[in-house]
């Protein structure tokens, strides 16, 4: 049984490359330095169709996904496996956050609009450099949040 601290990742059992991942969050890290020194929809909009287009297993049409796949094969940096399921969790709250500095941006919330960018930024440098997916934590805490409001729910009943 696992210990109420230990990380809970979202699995589906099928390996993805991930030094493809890595190259993937470089991009991400690169486009929301660019977006944090200069705020345009556009480049937003491009990391929200990007998260779209790799969350929803699209990653055929993903720029991000074609350029690090050429990458990876020019660099011939190799297969190495990782579970797919952590890094789609993580692309969905890329989407998420993308598509909240999209909102911000056009509700001329400009401070709200680089903190959500800072935060994609820090996620991303954290996978791409450090290959630490903040994903697993993200998913652990969501996890023990609706694990906690269910057992309350009950108790009530």
């Amino acid at each position: 049984m696992a210990s109420e601290n230990s990380l809970s990742c979202p699995v589906d059992f099928v390996s993805v490359n991930e030094n493809k991942i890595r190259i993937i969050a470089l991009h991400v890290f690169v486009l929301s330095i660019i977006i944090l020194f200069s705020p345009h929809w556009l480049s937003i909009g491009l990391l929200a169709i990007d998260f779209f287009l790799r969350t929803f297993k699209l990653n055929k049409f993903s720029p991000f996904a074609i350029s690090a796949a050429g990458i990876t094969k020019v660099l011939t940096l190799g297969f190495k496996p990782v579970d797919q399921g952590p890094k789609r969790f993580a692309a969905g709250v890329g989407l998420t956050f993308s598509l909240a500095m999209l909102a911000t941006y056009f509700a001329d919330y400009t401070t709200a609009t680089l903190i959500l960018t800072a935060i994609i930024t820090v996620f991303s440098f954290l996978e791409s450099f450090l290959a630490f997916c903040a994903g697993c934590y993200v998913y652990t805490f969501l996890a023990q949040v609706f694990k906690a409001r269910q057992l309350s729910n009950r108790l009530r009943n």
